[in-house]
């Protein structure tokens, strides 16, 4: 048994200390970031938010609304595939060059493989290239993810792959050295619908996580994706401050017109379903129930209906924008540059509930 005794930080651990600015204004910020991926050499070019792929969050729908402000939709590993070439079949559905901000989702078993080839493979005959592909697992320090990296290196060396989740410097080095990985996904257990930590006891809080794996990534040439623990804006600004090159958000867009599932209305108020991947409805939904060798690591929640997502992701980037003007940075790749946090005990005044 070993203890570390250093203690890990999370979002609400800490704040930004503000600094001297030159900016006038938030619409003096560039929230564009352009990237080079370190394997698959792709250029890319937007802001870089990626919406989780869940299926109470990334439908056709949210992928129309985020590829106008050049986000990530990545979509879960039951995306109707017809749907999506439908959507880009329609006139005025998508904007331009709208391939660059979607991402399909793959498992690790060999029906896993057979499925992502033969969609991408349908994809590229409709005339869509696939340009991300997210190797998904809960687990990500198992042998299996970095032999199933190296086969999806060979067999796709011209997409960028992103391959997760971790929480540790290690494996993150491994997952880009020995898995042909250009995006390393961070986060175990910090999602607002998932019960890992409680199911398992394992995990790292987020902003610690990201700070370690963003150091063990960057000095490869690689990047990663903070994923889970954003509950306000601010959060975001903070992914980026310890490091993060994505964020990846998913409670903060549920609830909206543009998720999955009917609206739910109880007492005169309007909600949605929004549940962890790894919850019982999810495992019932698409594997027709609970494994008897496993335990549900999610929850299910009903979230006020918010209407549509557009306000939502004007709320994060004005959020965004406005902690560039308190630190100093006139762009989103400053952020990181110009932040210098300080620990906290409290963030917030909650004298008013």
């Amino acid at each position: 048994m070993k203890l570390e005794h250093e203690i890990k930080l999370d979002f609400n651990d800490v704040l930004f200390r503000p600094k001297r600015s030159i900016l006038n204004s938030r619409s003096e910020v560039d929230v564009v970031r352009e990237f080079t991926f370190k394997f698959s050499r792709r250029k890319w070019s937007g802001v870089p938010i990626i919406s989780s792929n869940m299926d109470t969050i990334s439908s056709i729908e949210m992928f129309k609304s985020l590829s106008k402000n050049r986000c990530i939709t990545c979509f879960h590993k039951f995306i109707n595939l017809k749907e999506l070439i439908e959507c880009f079949q329609e006139e005025n559905g998508l904007i331009e060059g709208a391939e660059e901000y979607f991402a399909l989702s793959t498992g690790l078993t060999n029906r896993d493989y057979e499925k992502i080839v033969s969609q991408v493979e349908e994809l590229r005959k409709s005339n869509i290239e696939v340009r991300f592909i997210c190797i998904d697992v809960a687990n990500g320090y198992m042998f299996k993810l970095v032999d199933f990296c190296k086969k999806m290196r060979d067999t796709f060396p011209d997409i960028t792959l992103i391959a997760g989740n971790v929480v540790s410097r290690e494996i993150t080095e491994e997952l880009v050295i020995n898995g042909g990985i250009d995006i390393i996904k961070v986060g175990i257990g910090s999602g607002a619908v998932c019960t890992t930590r409680l199911q398992t006891g394992v995990g790292m809080p987020q902003f610690s996580a990201v700070m370690e794996c963003a150091d063990a990534a960057h000095g490869l040439g690689a990047m990663i994706i903070s994923d889970g623990g954003i509950c306000h804006p601010g959060d975001v600004s903070k992914a980026y401050g310890g490091g993060a090159d994505f964020v990846m958000v998913g409670s903060i867009l549920a609830g909206h017109e543009e998720c999955p599932g009917n609206i739910v209305e109880e007492d005169g108020k309007k909600y949605k379903l929004f549940y962890g991947m790894s919850s019982d409805t999810a495992m019932n939904k698409h594997h027709g129930g609970v494994a008897s060798y496993r335990s549900s690591e999610g929850k299910t929640v009903k979230v006020p209906f918010k209407g549509e997502v557009q306000n939502t992701i004007n709320n994060i980037l004005g959020g965004v924008r406005s902690t560039c003007t308190y630190i100093g940075a006139s762009r989103l790749k400053d952020i990181h540059k110009c932040a210098t946090f300080i620990r906290v005990n409290r963030i917030v005044n909650n004298f008013y509930k």
